[in-house]
């Protein structure tokens, strides 16, 4: 690290901003003397932060992006890496009385944003520059989804996906796409081998479709899963050194997209999801494709791999398929997809296992939802997670509220029939198309 400032700040209202790595990286502006969030597992430090840095626990720490409010009405002052930056720095703000140094790994570049009175406006300003240099072409809306996983999780059925597909014609909801989440799939990798309880996702797709309903799917194309049949037979595929963390009850694997094979199989998955009818897709875990390893081609970077990934998938399916990210690195994804999750999952309960708000949770979900806010309608359609307000939810009716306010991608994740009159009469209101522009 290089000191690279030193700002002079009025510790009682200055304030720092944390950028996280990716998705469900923790988020937020912090009063100057306040401790940062820090993971509270090496396995949470793997998949929800950066896996190849460890954040201080006495001092701050953005990853590609910092800002200082010195609390004295002067401005804010951005620090940031360029478009395309590879690697990405990490910068770092310690508080020494009444300065506070900043220093980073690699060049960044220092922005004052003098008259401006919040970090979030200084933040919006310094993204739709950073768009504009990176070549991002927004769409002008977003379509309203239904999404399987926070009623069924991974024991989602096929009927219970035309359970909700009929229940949405009956109910009078206004929903574009159905989304078949996490589930469907054999295993982790075996994305064309259907579960147990799926006959055939070709015909269940035909099915949404004749409904009038564009098909979603979820998948998490750069993970393996050492149970899988791609890993027993294609195990050159894989990204030596790798570690994505334990998930699914194993230790996740990495697909090597600089392969020939491995291109050749993305190819072949999203070639035939696509052929079916398939135009929306949530890709997952993100995370995994940037991660460092022994590569097949010889010298090619983590994030040139990942952003070769991407560009590939879209590629094969097209422009007009809809991409939703997640788990993804955050600013090398700019550019890259239409939609992008914006904070940890959503829970049916407020509070996180053990207190990690990179973890699934209400509270994670909206501390870093709204920090993230002022990157709707700049660099894509923020996604602040699904719409959940059954009765057995807590907390429904702030949930709800933060959807409203900060959701610019829409989807409800409900058995619809559950609903009782008010989670049904507030889905109807928010579960709809919206327009692609900074919010108010």
């Amino acid at each position: 690290m290089q000191e690279i400032d030193r700002i002079p700040v009025t510790p009682e209202t200055a304030a720092v901003y944390e950028h996280g790595w990716q998705s469900w990286s923790p988020s937020a502006s912090y009063p100057l003397p306040a401790r940062p969030l820090r993971p509270h597992t090496e396995n949470s430090r793997v998949m929800n932060w950066r896996p190849d840095t460890r954040p201080p626990a006495d001092a701050f720490w953005g990853e590609g992006l910092l800002a200082v409010d010195p609390g004295d009405g002067r401005g804010i002052v951005v620090f940031a890496a360029a478009p395309g930056a590879d690697p990405v720095p990490s910068i770092r703000a310690d508080g020494h009385g009444r300065e506070v140094a900043v220093s980073a790994d690699q060049a960044v570049a220092r922005t004052v944003y003098p008259g401006v009175s919040s970090i979030e406006d200084a933040l919006g300003r310094w993204a739709a520059d950073y768009a504009a240099a990176a070549g991002v072409a927004l769409r002008a809306e977003s379509p309203a989804v239904w999404c399987s996983w926070y009623q069924y999780f991974r024991e989602v059925t096929e009927d219970d996906i035309i359970e909700n597909l009929t229940a949405l014609d009956d109910l009078g909801l206004g929903v574009d796409v159905v989304q078949i989440d996490d589930g469907y799939q054999a295993e982790i990798g075996d994305w064309l081998t259907e579960s147990g309880r799926f006959a055939s996702v070709e015909r269940l797709v035909a099915r949404i479709r004749g409904a009038g309903r564009r098909a979603g799917l979820w998948l998490a194309p750069f993970l393996v899963s050492p149970r899988s049949r791609l890993h027993a037979e294609h195990p050159e595929w894989l990204l030596d050194g790798a570690r994505a963390g334990h998930n699914w009850g194993a230790d996740q694997c990495v697909l090597d997209v600089t392969h020939p094979g491995a291109e050749d199989y993305l190819r072949t998955v999203f070639g035939t999801l696509r052929r079916t009818g398939i135009d929306y897709f949530k890709l997952d875990f993100l995370y995994a494709g940037a991660l460092a390893g022994q590569r097949a081609a010889p010298g090619a970077t983590p994030l040139a791999a990942y952003r070769r990934g991407l560009e590939l998938i879209r590629e094969v399916i097209g422009p007009d398929s809809y991409l939703l990210g997640c788990g993804a690195p955050i600013l090398p994804s700019v550019g890259l997809v239409d939609a992008m999750r914006v904070s940890p999952d959503t829970a049916p309960y407020y509070e996180p296992d053990g207190g990690d708000l990179s973890m699934p949770s209400q509270h994670a979900a909206v501390l870093t939802g709204r920090a993230r806010a002022w990157q709707h309608g700049r660099f894509w359609a923020n996604d602040t997670d699904c719409l959940i307000v059954r009765p057995q939810v807590e907390q429904r009716e702030a949930w709800a509220a933060h959807v409203d306010r900060y959701g610019g991608l829409r989807s409800g994740s409900d058995r619809l029939r559950d609903l009782d009159a008010w989670g049904l009469e507030t889905t109807r209101r928010l579960l709809r198309r919206t327009q692609v522009r900074p919010f108010a």
